[in-house]
């Protein structure tokens, strides 16, 4: 790819990016602060630069920056690289104030820059594989889509089960549906933390009678994460959380033709999809695109879009 590009902290996901990117062979220097992490990164990578702040490696001139630091540090930190002039991906969520992403909007438009937001699923072969499907009619006129993304998981401290786990699939909705909601309602249930929501639902309604749910918790029995897309003609759902038979296709509808709803229960047949990893891809396409100043897939704009969403919902599931 003969790219060179900087990751911007070097936590948990930080060094999936950093991994990631070194097997693409366009990892170029890593920003941390902590002095055990960037010894381990000087033994691993010895060829790459470290640096101790963000200012230092803007000074290098990358082709670009990954930001995979905290949330509540984006803003600050993709201010500093969008007014140098460099291209960059945020890891979701752009940020945590719809008027701190707007402006980040406004600044990658007036530095002419490429920003990408991370929300890498939107890169999983299928959910690509789905969209493809429902643009090519395979489904007929999608009527309503679903997720659960459920678990006896990870409880965090510093934020809520909603902005834990539902960006993910805001962002899927927002890429398949491709508008935003014009109605949202949210609610939520806190046992474990006061104030701290655990479980949530999220209730979105779209344009031409489109709507769909997002059920997400970290206190359930068991693991599931769940999409089902529900068209006129047939249905399809991915099952992320199964080892094998995981996206489905289903001739199934209802008939009203004679006014009484006739069920047309057809045959169920399993899709194959490529099985190449989501952050692989997802970097792929950041590498690859550079130079484009608005990619189609996860650019700034949609990461907006997401962070309005979010805080809409948040405010009812607080309230």
């Amino acid at each position: 790819m003969n790219k060179s590009i900087c990751v911007v902290g070097a936590g948990y996901w930080g060094k999936n990016h950093i991994k990631t990117l070194h097997g693409l062979n366009s990892l170029g220097g890593v920003v941390e602060l902590n002095e055990n992490i960037i010894q381990s990164l000087a033994n691993e990578y010895p060829e790459i630069q470290l640096h101790g702040s963000i200012e230092d490696a803007i000074l290098q001139n990358y082709d670009g920056y990954i930001i995979s630091t905290p949330a509540i540090t984006h803003y600050e930190i993709a201010k500093k690289v969008i007014k140098a002039g460099k291209n960059l991906l945020i890891e979701k969520p752009l940020a945590l104030l719809v008027h701190e992403a707007e402006d980040l909007v406004a600044l990658v438009k007036e530095n002419d820059i490429n920003a990408m937001v991370g929300h890498v699923l939107l890169f999983h072969p299928a959910i690509m594989k789905i969209k493809k499907m429902i643009e090519n009619g395979d489904i007929g006129d999608l009527q309503y889509i679903y997720s659960n993304r459920l678990n006896l998981g990870k409880v965090r401290t510093e934020e809520n089960v909603f902005w834990s786990l539902a960006p993910h699939d805001i962002a899927i909705f927002q890429y398949i549906i491709g508008s935003i909601p014009e109605k949202i309602s949210a609610n939520g249930s806190s046992f474990l933390q006061k104030g701290i929501p655990d479980s949530t639902i999220t209730q979105l309604e779209y344009k031409n009678g489109l709507k769909g749910h997002i059920f997400v918790s970290w206190l359930h029995p068991f693991k599931e994460h769940r999409l089902v897309v529900i068209g006129s003609e047939a249905m399809i759902s991915f099952e992320d959380s199964l080892d094998e038979n995981r996206l489905k296709y289903y001739s199934k509808k209802f008939n009203l033709e004679s006014g009484i709803p006739e069920k047309i229960d057809g045959p169920v047949r399993t899709i194959s999809f490529d099985k190449k990893m989501p952050l692989e891809m997802e970097l792929e396409y950041f590498v690859n695109h550079l130079e484009e100043k608005k990619p189609k897939v996860a650019n700034i704009q949609n990461g907006l879009e997401v962070v309005k969403i979010l805080v809409e919902a948040n405010s009812q599931i607080l309230t």
